[in-house]
Order: structure tokens, then sequence, then C-alpha cells
């Protein structure tokens, strides 16, 4: 059977914290969808095209990595894509405690395991909310972000 794992998040943007995630989850699956969720309550910073083009230019040459979006609970677009996994970046304390009671309550609606790696120390001090302020305000985000010149703003 076919091992398949989808990484569901916004990815306002999809930081290089996200994309060492994806590269080091790549040699333990067979498939990684990248999923990017879609809130209609929420105001997103860059435009979904945007964000699942950017993501799409850093895998596209990955015949393992796919790049999707999905309006429905994780668990059910796990489902639909036969998706045995979800896999999950923790950076620190209060990321674990939140990621295991959401991957809990995943394990009760369906037969979906949650995998979780620690983030690169490196990257423990990203996090997308942090990006988009220093965007906001006009920063320069190429530190934190790979071609963050190809993020269009909503």
């Amino acid at each position: 059977m076919k091992k398949i794992a989808v990484f569901p998040g916004s990815f306002d943007p999809f930081t290089k914290g996200h994309e060492d995630i994806v590269n080091r989850f790549l040699p333990l699956f067979d498939e990684v969808i990248i999923a990017i969720g879609v809130n209609q309550q929420k105001k997103y910073m860059f435009s979904l095209e945007s964000r699942k083009k950017h993501i799409e230019t850093l895998f596209g040459n990955v015949d393992s990595v796919r790049v999707d979006t999905f309006n429905q609970l994780t668990v059910d677009y796990c489902k639909a894509n036969k998706a045995q996994y979800l896999i999950r970046g923790i950076r620190n304390a209060v990321d674990s405690d939140y990621e295991q009671a959401i991957a809990q309550m995943n394990a009760k609606l369906a037969d979906v395991e949650t995998v979780f790696l620690m983030c690169n120390p490196e990257f423990a001090p990203i996090s997308s909310s942090i990006v988009r302020e220093i965007k906001k305000n006009n920063g320069d985000i190429s530190k934190f972000v790979t071609n963050a010149e190809h993020l269009i703003i909503s």
C-alpha cells in the first residue's frame, strides 16, 4: 500500500521552516500532499493562488510532492485522498500541546495517524504570523521565505 501523508496548513506564507519539514518527511512517504486549507472566515495576506504557485515552484521537480487546496475537515480531505498520515512540525512546547490535542481529535474522527518532527533549531523562531508582521511593516522576509518575491499580497 502506498504511504500517503498530508501536510495541512494555511501557509500564509509557506516559510523555510515548512519547507524543511517537507524535505525531512519526503524519505518516509511515497507521496506528500501539501494541502492549503481555505477558511472563508479568515483574512489571508497572500492570495491562495500565490501561495499555491509559490509552493509548487519550491517542489516542482519532486515527483512525490503534490500541492492542493481544500475547504473541509482535514480528516475528510485525508480520506478523499487515501492518506493514512498527517504530518506536522513542532517548534516548541506550545506547538506540541496544541498539535497533540488536534492529533487526538483527528484520531477519533478518522483512521489517520499524525506524525511529528521537531523543527531544526534554526527555524524554531519562524512563524507565518511573525513573517506577515514583518511584511506588513515593509520588512525583508527573504531570510524566512524562499523566493518571497514571488508571493502576491491579496
